[in-house]
């Protein structure tokens, strides 16, 4: 789905998301969504005028399973590398797992339609990220779109926003969310441990008119 000019997002839903920011010297993917995406990823590149030899990389927002996705086998096949944050790189490899912190407050049919959403695209079973190249706050990568990397702990301790100037974005990722799978209530929210650096963000991309965020995207 085309959102903007250079910039799209695969997946038929809201619920997980996976975006391709393009400029003259290739794409970059933001996120990896689900396996099953891997499937939607030609017929999307075709729809930018692209191809799968036009990726240069997958930078993660953080490493979530359901934003790791199909980043490995993209690694593996294709020699695609892999970016997430160094404090999250363990976690995008498999070596450690989110600790439980409850499930809280949540409506049965909202998480049963986020599980079935998630499971018909193969997030039943995600492989982690057998080799990552990790990077820090206030790095901007050399891959299109120059994304920069802005450090937003919370959700997970690596979570970063992802500034692209290029396609006038930021990426968050969970660090600012506009619905909960859980409930199925809308509105946005962020971690609470990431409201200041969410602000920093906003901040630092101040003449940016587009946020992505999971599990849905709204202009800011």
């Amino acid at each position: 789905m085309e959102l903007a000019p250079s910039l799209h997002r695969l997946g038929g839903s809201t619920l997980v998301n996976s975006y391709l920011v393009a400029d003259g010297s290739g794409v970059t993917l933001i996120d990896a969504g689900l396996p099953g995406y891997w499937n939607q990823l030609p017929g999307e590149l075709a729809a930018m005028g692209r191809s799968i030899d036009d990726v240069r990389g997958i930078v993660l927002t953080h490493g979530d399973t359901d934003h790791v996705g199909f980043a490995e086998r993209f690694r593996r096949e294709r020699g695609v590398p892999v970016y997430v944050h160094t404090a999250d790189a363990a976690r995008a490899r498999g070596e450690v797992t989110k600790p439980m912190s409850g499930w809280g407050p949540m409506k049965v049919s909202s998480l049963l339609g986020f599980l079935w959403y998630s499971g018909r695209n193969g997030g039943l079973r995600i492989p982690p990220v057998a080799e990552v190249v990790a990077v820090d706050d206030g790095a901007t990568l050399d891959l299109p779109g120059s994304p920069r990397v802005i450090h937003m702990p919370g959700h997970t301790p690596g979570s970063v926003g992802i500034h692209v100037p290029a396609v006038d974005a930021v990426f968050v990722g969970d660090s600012f969310t506009t619905r909960n799978v859980l409930t199925g209530a809308e509105g946005p929210a962020t971690s609470a441990e990431s409201d200041m650096r969410v602000r920093i963000c906003r901040s630092a991309a101040s003449s940016t008119s587009t946020s992505c965020s999971s599990p849905c995207r709204r202009s800011w």
